[in-house]
């Protein structure tokens, strides 16, 4: 009556160890991939803050055309500074 049981249990054991060896050797290709989709994030976000500094540049020359030089100062400082962001998640991977 025990032996059934056993065989039972050590079965299931065995199964959860070929469970556990599976995901031990899916781990580094997840690694990668989380990795790929880090930067990708950054990239977006990077793109998203680059035009929203393009567009409101672009309004501030419209409302006020005299201060074109000090505008697309600010304004290119503040691309470089958001594309930067790729740059330190491309680092971090």
């Amino acid at each position: 009556m025990v032996t059934p049981i056993l065989a039972q249990l050590s079965g299931s054991v065995h199964a959860g160890l070929l469970a556990a060896a599976d995901a031990a050797e899916a781990l580094p290709k997840a690694g990668g991939l989380t990795g790929s989709i880090q930067v990708g994030l950054a990239g977006l976000g990077s793109a998203i803050g680059v035009g929203l500094v393009g567009m409101k540049a672009s309004e501030a020359v419209g409302r006020n055309p005299g201060a074109f030089g000090k505008i697309i100062a600010i304004a290119i400082l503040g691309m470089a500074l958001a594309e930067a962001i790729v740059f330190y998640a491309i680092l971090m991977k």
